[in-house]
């Protein structure tokens, strides 16, 4: 979380999120009105959350991570594209971005965000860009990498990225990130599935220019560590 966030929490009269998220910040919301959704109620809480603040009140819409990646600014500014009330999109740290930090620096070159939840986006469209992210050499980070339901989809992106990587490529796997259940594995493209992977990892598979070093795992930069 930002200090803005946090300023901007603290400033709000209504805080409106999904019920897991809410959890996460209920420290700072004493004497405040909260409204908790539950998932699938995305349109709802957006909803919402323009209409009160449409009525003049200070509203926080809370996301997990980053509000613009896979988070709720998107759809608010697409329910309200020209709002009679200011929007404030405030950054946070995405899930990509804590994982890579424990796990040390791989994502110090181009990567590429991937999610494999089908739930919005077609099955075929995911593989096609596992293929060509793999293809052109990207450090990879994968979002909602596996669930209770959807256990075949890691395997399949498995599978396609060894098309065209090592099977020793490094891969790393951070579970709950930044939570108190955190845990931090290091394993290979060739056996990675074989780990505690869940809907709160985020799974990380390196390029042909990343190393593990030690404890960590590291993409080359590039640079001359002769200067």
């Amino acid at each position: 979380m930002t200090f803005r966030a946090k300023e901007l929490l603290t400033a709000a009269e209504v805080v409106i999120g999904y019920s897991t998220y809410i959890n996460l910040v209920e420290h700072l919301l004493q004497d405040k009105e909260v409204i908790e959704g539950s998932m699938y109620g995305e349109i709802q809480r957006c909803q919402l959350a323009i209409q009160r603040a449409s009525q003049g009140q200070r509203v926080a819409l809370v996301s997990s991570g980053d509000p613009g990646i896979y988070g709720m600014a998107g759809p608010v500014l697409e329910l309200a594209p020209s709002p009679p009330f200011a929007v404030e999109i405030v950054p946070g740290v995405s899930a990509a971005q804590k994982a890579a930090a424990l796990l040390g620096a791989p994502l110090m070159n181009d990567f590429a965000v991937i999610s494999l939840s089908d739930l919005l986006t077609p099955w075929e469209v995911i593989e096609k860009r596992i293929a060509a992210a793999a293809m052109g050499d990207f450090t990879i980070a994968l979002y909602n990498p596996k669930s209770q339901r959807r256990t075949h989809q890691i395997e399949r992106a498995r599978k396609i990225i060894l098309q065209y990587r090592d099977g020793s490529t490094p891969v790393g796997i951070v579970r709950a990130a930044g939570r108190p259940e955190e845990s931090i594995h290091l394993a290979s493209l060739a056996d990675f599935t074989t780990r505690e992977i869940d809907m709160v990892s985020v799974v990380i598979i390196g390029c042909s220019q990343t190393r593990t070093l030690g404890r960590y795992l590291v993409t080359l930069r590039g640079y001359d560590s002769r200067g």
